[in-house]
């Protein structure tokens, strides 16, 4: 990952995965914007599902993005071996939670474009705190000391193919809200009160 010691990348790998669950539930339970309330500090996270190259299970991945000119870009900090990186290597078709929608994609590795650092920066600096942690400053590093940190980093850009609605999308547990206020409401009601 870059210009970190193998012990301090497998503590973020460690630390992230973590992380990457308790997002997965924001989302899940229609937090979603307020996951994307504070780009500056926590970054702009999506969540995107692909497929298991050797379960084809449907795996959920929330990541750092960048929108540019209508496509998505996202980078594999950790490298081609990134279990989601190798993944859409092996089936490119996606799909992505973004604070305005969900969408049907499709995934490819840009990682030779000749305008890599232009848009690794921009993917990095919508990281927030995570290029930190990994010891890289988009905004202040040059691209030839950005290009050395990122070596092993992998590009993606995703095109957007259809819109998607319905069930096992962004918010699929937010019937919980409702639920749990009623429960609290019912409780404040049938509370024994006291004298």
């Amino acid at each position: 990952m870059g210009m970190i010691q193998p012990k301090t990348e497998d503590m973020l790998r460690h630390g992230f995965k973590y992380m990457n669950r308790f997002m997965l539930t924001m989302w899940k339970l229609g937090l979603g914007n307020w996951v994307n309330y504070w780009p500056e500090g926590t970054g702009r996270i999506m969540v995107l599902t692909h497929i298991g190259r050797k379960t084809g299970a449907r795996r959920q991945t929330p990541v750092n993005f960048a929108l540019i000119e209508g496509d998505i870009y996202c980078t594999a900090a950790f490298g081609a071996t990134s279990d989601w990186y190798l993944n859409l290597r092996a089936n490119p078709n996606v799909e992505v939670w973004l604070p305005e929608g969900w969408w049907d994609g499709q995934a490819k590795d840009i990682s030779a474009h000749k305008d890599r650092l232009k848009i690794l920066r921009e993917v990095l600096i919508n990281s927030g705190f995570a290029a930190r942690a990994a010891g890289i400053d988009p905004v202040a590093f040059s691209d030839e000391k950005l290009d050395q940190a990122t070596s092993a980093y992998r590009l993606v850009q995703i095109r957007r193919t259809a819109a998607r609605t319905g069930p096992g999308g962004p918010g699929e547990l937010a019937w919980i809200w409702p639920m749990l206020t009623f429960v609290l409401l019912l409780n404040l009601l049938i509370r024994p009160r006291r004298r």
